[in-house]
């Protein structure tokens, strides 16, 4: 995921917001592509009720287009249309749809963090569960927390989460088996050498009644051999299995500890390298320390940016650039992500996109290991990690003349029709349960599951180009704590309207944290965590 990308076309929506949603429905509006199809479609099934989808995500083409043929098979007066438009100013194409043109794009597929400009203008409706639907339950119950609360705003459920991308951890899983078997081979080497030296200390030649036993007992070897020999196997590869999972890190400090002892293959160039100029792979750091707009990203009153813990959370990040030498200006997502499928990288943090990439690199004879995904490491063992997450969602507009259809099909693709949607498109879905074929894909569940939703506040749209150039310039050796201040006070005094002061922090850069503390960290979070 590019987040770059997000955040320009939210500001640019941002800026337009005043003046392009009080439009009203005079004017004269071009034909677009998108609406060409529309007609097309609608000539041909004028007699029907018909729905138009919108999307702007290719991949989902062929998805769309089967589930929305299954649905009309079901529904035989109505005919959803999907509707495959460009993305760029993708709110405002929408906005001109709804309000000067006759084929209105009833429902459509947007991120959450554009969930409130989107409800402001009219373009978002509450979500109405269907009570004609068979086994229908609360929907809460088909999503997880993270999920409800990304569409959730201000107590209102105006979206079905659909699928969603967050980051996790991924690693060579070749590499760390190799470092395995060649630990426990050196270990055994050493527990003989150990033995035969103990043997030595022990006086020497053994006496004949020793040599007589020794053979017989070489002799019930040789007998019980085979017997033993498919045990011992399955015991080498329980302690291959069991080495590898010390090798996967639950702390930063674990990452640092095996890159100082791992004998790298000459193809690697780094252990660990990221994209430290995209905030998405960087928010994990601070992710549970840092609110911006609370529970459901909605709420103006909720900002924490500047605290102990986002401080020195961001003071182990800043450290990271003494063992891992990345530069900020030359660093790329794609270019860590074929690093990685070159062989030249043991872990890195991916997005779910990394999963098709990684299995068409399998396919083609570019990626010549196998790989593994697992949660993010904490940033040491008192503070934790937290990632951030976007979830696509289904939307029900406000304009639309078929509202109760409209919400009857987001049902319906949402709630009963992911099965499939990751084998087709690559998409992992926001539906609970779901079984995915690729068994990598849990770790990003989980990591979804316990994840930031991204906010949907249109005050705070620039948070994230000025969270991000934060962590550059800390990454670069700007002081933490003075960045962190001077961030938090300019994103409280743009909501305010007037110049706002953070009273300083002072904390010592060696802290060492005490016993006490620590527990208080750990309640803290398992507190919001249960909330």
């Amino acid at each position: 995921m590019n987040l770059k990308r997000r955040i320009s076309a939210i500001l640019v929506i941002a800026v337009m917001a005043g003046g392009l949603f009080g439009a009203g429905k005079a004017g004269l509006l071009k034909i677009s592509p998108a609406e060409e199809a529309q007609k097309s479609e609608e000539s041909l099934f004028g007699h029907k009720d018909t729905v138009y989808l919108w999307y702007t995500d290719e991949a989902l083409t062929d998805y769309l287009n089967s589930v929305a043929v299954s649905y009309n098979e079901t529904k035989k007066d109505v005919r959803v249309i999907p509707v495959y438009t460009s993305g760029l100013e993708y709110l405002e194409t929408i906005n001109q749809a709804s309000l000067q043109s006759e084929s209105v794009p009833d429902l459509y597929i947007i991120g959450n963090d554009s969930l409130e400009k989107a409800y402001l203008a009219g373009l978002a409706s509450e979500i109405k569960e269907p009570k004609n639907v068979p086994n229908m339950r609360d929907i809460s119950e088909y999503f997880p927390d993270a999920s409800i609360r990304a569409v959730t705003y201000h107590e209102k459920q105006i979206g079905y989460p659909f699928y969603f991308e967050t980051s996790s951890f991924l690693y060579n899983k070749t590499y760390l088996e190799d470092w395995a078997k060649a630990q426990i081979e050196a270990e055994a080497d050493a527990a003989e050498g150990e033995a035969a030296q103990e043997e030595a200390d022990n006086g020497g030649e053994p006496s004949q009644d020793e040599t007589d036993d020794s053979g017989k007992a070489a002799q019930e070897e040789a007998d019980n051999r085979s017997e033993t020999q498919q045990e011992e196997t399955a015991d080498n590869s329980e302690a291959i299995a069991a080495k590898m999972e010390e090798a996967l890190p639950k702390t930063i400090d674990d990452i640092l500890s095996f890159a100082d002892m791992y004998d790298a293959p000459e193809q690697v160039e780094a252990v660990f390298k990221w994209d430290v100029s995209d905030i998405f792979y960087n928010y994990f750091f601070v992710g549970n320390y840092i609110d911006v707009g609370g529970r459901n990203g909605d709420d103006e009153e909720s900002i924490n940016i500047y605290n102990e813990s986002a401080i020195r959370c961001m003071r182990v990040y800043q450290n990271l650039n003494q063992f891992f030498s990345i530069d900020t200006a030359e660093i790329s997502y794609d270019d860590v992500l074929q690093d990685f499928i070159d062989g030249k990288i043991v872990y890195t943090v991916a997005t779910t996109d990394a999963l098709t990439k990684v299995e068409e690199a399998k396919k083609n004879g570019e990626f010549h290991y196998e790989y593994g995904t697992s949660v993010l490491p904490d940033v040491s063992e008192v503070l934790l990690s937290q990632s951030l997450s976007v979830t696509q969602t289904i939307v029900v507009n406000g304009y639309s003349e078929h509202k109760e259809v409209a919400n009857d099909f987001a049902v319906y693709l949402t709630c009963f029709n992911s099965d499939t949607l990751y084998d087709r498109t690559g998409k992992v879905p926001a539906l609970k349960g779901v079984a995915i074929t690729n068994p990598n894909a849990d770790a990003f569940i989980q990591e979804y599951v316990k994840s930031v939703p991204i906010p949907k506040m249109i005050e705070t749209s620039n948070y994230w180009v000025e969270l991000e150039i934060a962590f550059s310039q800390i990454w670069d050796g700007n002081d933490v704590n003075q960045d962190l201040k001077a961030l938090s006070e300019k994103i409280k005094g743009q909501i305010a309207g007037e110049a706002y002061t953070e009273e300083y922090i002072d904390v010592p850069e060696e802290v060492e944290v005490s016993e006490e503390a620590s527990e208080e960290i750990l309640e803290e979070n398992t507190s919001e965590e249960t909330e």
